[in-house]
């Protein structure tokens, strides 16, 4: 299963501790340091990434040091080390990994492959590029809920949710952040979403900085509906399987979801940057994209991938007849703190 969202380092690969990388890299050291949102990597060593670095590692002989946290908390990271940069490449989500361009903490690269990445999963100066696309959702107890998910953000008022509903924190979380562009698009702006996220803030069990931390909670049924993404949850299923993917509608009933990816960008003045660059092109690579279904439960961000193992199959089911619509992500990076200060006074957290 992939592991909570909180920041953490990881084994068995070469262990980096959050307040390790002191001193001046090696730049001719057979290693890299990469920095990624969670969601990727299994507690039991099957995820992607597991195999991802393991194939990578007998390939090039380039040592993979890790370290993994929420979207926001690797960019908050990479922007104090800026004078003195650590990570080789940064694998998070939107709005970011725009973010991060923003901060300077991004060097232009566009990995082999890249060609074949639709022009809006990747950014137009080479800073940035997806690897695996993903997409927001919310996940249910399908024990407690047999007659099958809430239909509509109104369903979630209802009194049955109360103590029972919680979503990871906007502006920490990247699926936190997620709740708020989802709810703005299906209630129609931001101040309709904001008086609505205050209504449900009377079933709201409280912020988390984890989104990863929920779904265990949904599968004990100790919550009935939290937030998530389909390729972390889907991958957890076999672990977790008393929970179900679903996607509330606006007030026109259609349910809705948009593109979520890990996107990943080479960190400017990386210590290693000729070894980042083989990992990047690594990751674009047919048989690794191919791998983003079988194994880590998500889709290829390659478009000329189309995968047909299982997963990709039940994916597919999952994504029947959801709408998806497109953020406006350079005006989210631009006013993402003025949504969450709105988010933070609507709902007094």
């Amino acid at each position: 299963m992939p592991r909570p969202r909180t920041l953490l380092p990881l084994v068995p690969l070469l262990l980096l501790p959050l307040t390790a990388c002191g001193g001046t890299a090696d730049a001719g050291a057979k290693e890299i340091t990469v920095y990624s949102a969670d969601g990727l990597k299994a507690e039991d060593g099957s995820g992607f990434y597991d195999k991802v670095f393991k194939d990578f590692t007998e390939k090039t002989g380039i040592r993979v040091r890790y370290v993994e946290g929420g979207s926001g908390e690797i960019v908050q990271r990479l922007a104090r080390e800026k004078s003195n940069t650590k990570a080789d490449v940064v694998v998070t989500l939107p709005p970011f990994v725009q973010q991060a361009d923003g901060k300077g903490l991004l060097a232009a690269y566009r990995p082999a492959g890249s060609d074949k990445v639709a022009d809006g999963d990747k950014d137009p100066a080479g800073a940035w590029t997806a690897v695996v696309k993903n997409y927001f959702c919310f996940i249910r107890n399908s024990e407690e809920l047999k007659d099958g998910p809430p239909k509509t953000w109104r369903d979630l008022l209802d009194g049955r949710f109360k103590g029972k509903l919680q979503y990871s924190t906007p502006g920490v979380a990247g699926d936190g952040t997620a709740v708020l562009i989802k709810a703005v698009h299906d209630l129609g702006g931001r101040r309709p979403a904001m008086a609505y996220l205050k209504e449900l803030q009377k079933n709201n069990v409280g912020p988390s900085k984890s989104t990863g931390q929920l779904a265990p909670k949904v599968d004990k049924g100790e919550l009935l509906v939290a937030n998530g993404d389909v390729q972390m949850n889907f991958a957890n299923m076999r672990t977790m399987p008393n929970q179900g993917i679903f996607f509330p509608a606006g007030d026109n009933g259609k349910p809705t979801t948009f593109a979520l990816p890990y996107a990943a960008g080479l960190v400017r003045n990386a210590p290693h940057t000729e070894n980042a660059k083989k990992f990047l092109d690594h990751l674009l690579s047919e048989r690794v994209q191919r791998d983003v279904s079988a194994v880590g439960g998500g889709f290829a961000a390659r478009t000329d991938v189309k995968a047909t193992d299982a997963n990709a199959a039940a994916l597919a089911r999952v994504m029947k007849g959801v709408e998806v619509f497109r953020p406006d992500w350079a005006d989210i990076d631009r006013n993402l703190a003025s949504y969450v200060a709105e988010w933070r006074e609507a709902t007094g957290s």
